[in-house]
């Protein structure tokens, strides 16, 4: 079939759905479905002896070491409930260094030599399985022949039945490591930090007093941003099969410019897909809280009630798995790429980060009286220097090849890591850098709408800043530059280490401080300051998207990290090696493996990319061109010869357009084969980055302006209008 049947028929089958989606047949409210399908503290309390469920939840409450003995009791328990729910199978899910989710299925099913099926699932088999390491992502870790890995039941984050219409599966969190014991895995480090972070934040409350303070936890929440396109579009179309994204496509006449399509009426189509994915959602455990259009059309953005951190980087692996699930019985494909369409917004994962315990509760609290509030300022200098000591770890967190499209476009924050205060916060900070402490903070007050009939508003005291990379917002910290395909593990841990390294030298120089006779109140101002003075360049409150900026952080010294690989040499320096290894979050070795599977996937990623668009270039683009030019001399040569004339400026526009394009097609060949696939990963990065990258480029350049001039009849590529507003 051609490239133009194929367009011809995936808009008809698009065109001609029903107009609604028949309604589901769930009629339950959201509290009878949330946890449906989780085996949750209220559940275990149902199910297990009172000993072993006290047992089990010392180790999720407060930390305590696991005791091996409760395993066969829990397992047991857990089996006969997933049998309840229809499983007949269990699977130990892991999150290896690909981003994605994995999962080994075994079955309950054993015999019991008699020749009679019996149902079987131990302690050990929950606290452990058994998958292949070599089959993953290992940096250098584990060669290919050394295959045995282990995954290790995760008791912080709950077990959860994945329904199927054959049957259901027993889904267990693991974590993910070698037969050596180093992480594989997202998760493992996620654990690490968390602990690291509660260890500093826990030693600093009882410095303020706090004798026996609970376990201090990050909490997180991530804003979900994706595409969705009509699944028949999706199949049309080679590039986002292939890469996620479409490497060729000219700008549709009517983009976003209106604004028209941010915050308005959601499509029946759409919003029928949302209530059911929110459906799905619920009986996971995961508590979804908002829905909305974004700004580019065809784009939308789900976001959840702020949980736990491990529990939530768990749910947002599986919210992504479950969008993409439950679009495809809508007929719709989503799109979680972060620049799936040049020239409209990508799609980003906006993480909100805080921490806590249940008596202090969020210790990113400021009150009303901030300035007043030194425990909180305490909490809050720790994050601004852990944010001017290691944005370029920041940087690398959120580093991918998706992701560079959209760092530092109009729509996303720059690569430049900051930190926005708000006016409030602002002051009060400028005040304790000058010296003797803060002593008043901007009040809240009114806003006053004008209509009688509307009544008055409490007005925030600070202004939000969508251009900024990490921005303080009432309570927590958001994370703007992580991308709408990542997993938010990286981030957290990144985020959890550099506030617990912080914690610990402001920790350290109080103790000192009052060690040496000062008093507590006076040592607490005097470290508030040095944050201040040495750290207060990563401040800005400014708009980040304009070129002055660009200038004025380069002028403080802060790193710029445009791409890929810049980013991810941050985690080859002594600087990051001692800070996670201080910490017991990530060895060495275990850093240097993510440098290496990370940069392994740019390349791999840039490669197919660049191999897509070479075969779309040549096979589809060229060919449908060329007709195009012939039908074009035709006519003009028909005119001539009829004596009325002709116009040549089309036929000279495209015949220049396919000379730039042979002339494109031919280097970037050239780039793909001169890959030096024998040299240092970040060597091969580095070419990716200088020579395949522009390559690409200028192919789309000369195809998107083909595309802008061709015959519509002829095109054989599904255009951004097509996909973006047909639903």
């Amino acid at each position: 079939m051609s490239g133009r049947a194929v367009r011809t028929q995936a808009l008809a089958a698009a065109t001609n759905r029903p107009s609604s989606i028949p309604p589901g047949s769930s009629i339950e409210t959201p509290s009878e479905l949330f946890g449906r399908n989780v085996f949750s503290k209220t559940v275990m309390q149902s199910r297990l002896p009172k000993g072993v469920y006290e047992s089990l939840q010392a180790t999720v409450d407060e930390g305590a070491r696991l005791d091996p003995s409760v395993a066969d009791v829990v397992a047991s328990a857990m089996k006969d409930w997933a049998a309840e729910h229809g499983a007949s199978y269990f699977a130990h899910v892991f999150y290896p260094l690909t981003g994605l989710s994995a999962e080994k299925h075994d079955s309950f099913l054993d015999t019991d030599g008699a020749g009679l099926a019996i149902s079987n699932f131990s302690g050990g088999s929950l606290v452990q399985g058994e998958p292949d390491a070599s089959s993953f992502p290992s940096g250098g870790i584990r060669e290919t022949f050394e295959a045995r890995g282990y995954t290790a039941w995760d008791v912080t984050s709950p077990a959860y039945i994945l329904e199927n219409p054959n049957g259901n599966t027993l889904c267990i969190p693991t974590a993910f490591v070698s037969w050596t014991g180093e992480a594989l895995d997202k998760k493992t480090p996620v654990l690490r930090s968390q602990q690291a972070l509660n260890v500093q934040a826990q030693r600093m409350l009882r410095l303020f007093g706090h004798e026996d303070p609970p376990r201090v936890s990050c909490f997180a929440g991530a804003e979900q941003e994706y595409f969705l396109i009509d699944r028949n579009f999706y199949f049309a179309r080679p590039d986002p099969l292939s890469t996620g994204r479409t490497l060729m496509g000219a700008a549709p006449p009517k983009g976003q410019e209106f604004d028209d399509h941010y915050f308005g009426a959601i499509p029946e189509r759409v919003l029928s897909f949302m209530l059911d994915a929110e459906r799905e959602m619920l009986k996971l455990g995961i508590p979804t809280k908002t829905r909305h259009n974004e700004v580019a059309p065809g784009q939308y953005e789900l976001a959840p009630i702020h949980e736990e951190g491990n529990v939530a980087a768990d749910h947002q692996q599986l919210t992504m798995s479950t969008l993409s699930r439950v679009a495809h019985r809508h007929g719709l494909v989503c799109l979680r790429h972060e620049k799936p369409f040049k020239g409209v917004n990508g799609s980003g994962k906006h993480v909100n980060w805080s921490l806590g315990n249940a008596e202090q509760g969020n210790l990113l609290n400021p009150g009303d009286t901030p300035h007043a509030n030194a425990q909180f300022l305490v909490f809050c200098a720790a994050v601004i220097r852990g944010v001017d000591k290691h944005g370029a770890v920041m940087r690398a967190a959120v580093a991918s090849s998706a992701n560079d499209h959209r760092l530092g476009a109009n729509e996303a924050p720059p690569s430049i890591m900051s930190v926005f205060l708000g006016d409030q916060l602002a002051d009060v900070f400028e005040q304790v850098a000058q010296g003797g402490g803060a002593t008043t903070s901007k009040e809240h007050g009114t806003l006053k709408v004008g209509a009688d009939t509307l009544p008055q508003l409490p007005k925030d005291p600070g202004d939000r800043n969508r251009t900024s990379p990490f921005a303080f917002t009432g309570n927590r910290f958001e994370f703007r530059a992580v991308g709408s395909s990542q997993s938010i593990s990286g981030p957290l841990v990144v985020l959890n280490s550099i506030v617990a390294d912080s914690l610990d030298y402001l920790a350290t120089e109080i103790e000192n401080a009052v060690d040496g006779g000062a008093d507590f109140n006076e040592a607490v101002q005097d470290v508030l300051k040095d944050v201040m003075t040495k750290h207060g360049r990563v401040i800005f409150n400014g708009d980040g998207y304009a070129e002055e900026w660009q200038v004025e952080a380069a002028a403080r010294g802060l790193p710029n990290l445009r791409s890929t690989p810049e980013a991810l040499a941050a985690y080859e320096t002594k600087e990051a090696q001692d800070l996670f290894d201080r910490l017991d979050v990530l060895t060495p070795r275990e850093l240097h493996s993510r440098f290496e599977a990370y940069m392994a996937q740019y390349v791999m990623s840039i490669g197919v990319e660049a191999r897509s668009t070479l075969e779309l270039a040549r096979t589809l683009i060229y060919p449908a061109v060329k007709r195009f030019q012939s039908n074009l001399a035709t006519t003009e040569t028909n005119l001539v010869a009829l004596g009325l004339g002709g116009d040549t400026e089309t036929l000279t526009r495209v015949t220049d357009l396919i000379a730039q394009l042979i002339g494109a097609t031919a280097p970037l060949g050239r780039a793909i084969e001169g890959l030096p696939g024998d040299a240092p990963i970040g060597e091969q990065g580095n070419y990716c980055r200088d020579e395949i990258l522009p390559a690409m480029t200028a192919v789309r350049a000369a195809t998107d302006s083909l595309e802008e001039i061709a015959d519509d009849e002829l095109w054989p590529l599904l255009t951004y209008q097509e996909m973006l507003y047909i639903k």
